[in-house]
């Protein structure tokens, strides 16, 4: 990490993700570059309405106002975006009082290697193979789905609840690829066979670990960030997670074991601001209550 973050908990989010920029794509997309920037410039007064993760960018930096002091989370812009035609973003960010002051805009090339220069612990784009290039360079990072969710979340309320899928988000994908291969019975028996034998982690367990870091400031009374396992995994194959998690010495705030239940009510019900998931499917039904990430690693990702 930059020497001059210290210990902070640094996330990156694309400007499409940041803010709504439907329109303007869709200019890229059906007259090409020129127009699109030509388009930006013209339109660089016109304040950017919030995308998919503004609500969560707010409440990560509302953190910092209820620590004092030096911040401790660090919001910054990753953007295919030229510094010419992200003036609009730069100013949308100023008119809705956002303290992202850091920034790499890419003139039409990929962001995500300036994610590892930063340091990042998380990545959050509307770019599905710029998410992928993240992971791949050991990143967490997430596509941002649409939102079906009347109501986003308020930067005013207490908390802000992450909450995320166990295997191949959490975990690695080793138990999840024997119960695509060899079905449930065969899953099951090898989870009550290595119950005590911690799974590797996956793509967000660094994350998590800041996360429970940023935690530790605060205290177990008075803290504003809370996190949820939502698991499809029922008994017995709920033990290895919890041995797994205790050999980390990581502490999760709510476990949900659903046994296959759709997650979305469970989600709506926690509160989530944002959960993870690695399968489609069930990024579809969460995105129907709560802001959602794809997390396009392991083998749910890798079949034909």
């Amino acid at each position: 990490m930059p020497s001059g973050f210290g210990n902070k908990l640094v996330i990156a989010i694309s400007s499409r993700a940041l803010f709504n920029l439907d329109e303007s794509h869709e200019v890229f997309e059906q007259q090409g570059l020129e127009a699109y920037q030509q388009y930006q410039i013209e339109h660089e007064n016109e304040i950017l309405k919030p995308g998919e993760a503004f609500p969560l960018a707010e409440k990560l930096l509302h953190i910092n106002e209820r620590l004092g002091g030096e911040p401790r989370v660090e919001v910054l812009m990753l953007s295919r975006n030229s510094a010419d035609t992200g003036l609009r973003v730069f100013n949308s960010i100023e008119h809705y009082g956002l303290t992202i002051t850091r920034a790499a805009f890419s003139g039409g090339q990929s962001p995500y290697r300036y994610a590892t220069a930063f340091g990042c612990h998380l990545f959050l784009s509307a770019h599905a193979e710029d998410v992928r290039c993240a992971l791949d360079q050991g990143i967490a990072a997430a596509t941002l789905m649409p939102s079906n969710k009347k109501t986003p979340p308020s930067a005013t309320e207490d908390q802000i609840k992450f909450a995320f899928d166990g295997d191949a988000v959490l975990f690695s994908d080793e138990s999840e690829r024997i119960f695509k291969e060899q079905g449930l019975e065969a899953f099951t028996s090898n989870e009550k066979l290595e119950a005590n034998i911690p799974m590797s982690g996956g793509p967000f367990k660094s994350f998590l670990h800041a996360l429970q870091g940023l935690q530790h400031e605060f205290g177990s009374n008075d803290c504003p960030i809370r996190t949820a396992l939502v698991t499809a995994r029922s008994a017995p194959a709920h033990e290895r997670v919890i041995r797994t998690l205790r050999a980390w010495d990581i502490r999760i705030d709510e476990s949900l074991f659903l046994g296959g239940l759709s997650k979305g009510d469970f989600l709506k019900a926690y509160g989530a601001d944002v959960f993870f998931d690695d399968q489609k499917g069930h990024c579809d039904s969460a995105s129907e209550h709560v802001a959602t990430g794809h997390v396009p690693h392991g083998v749910a990702n890798t079949e034909g």
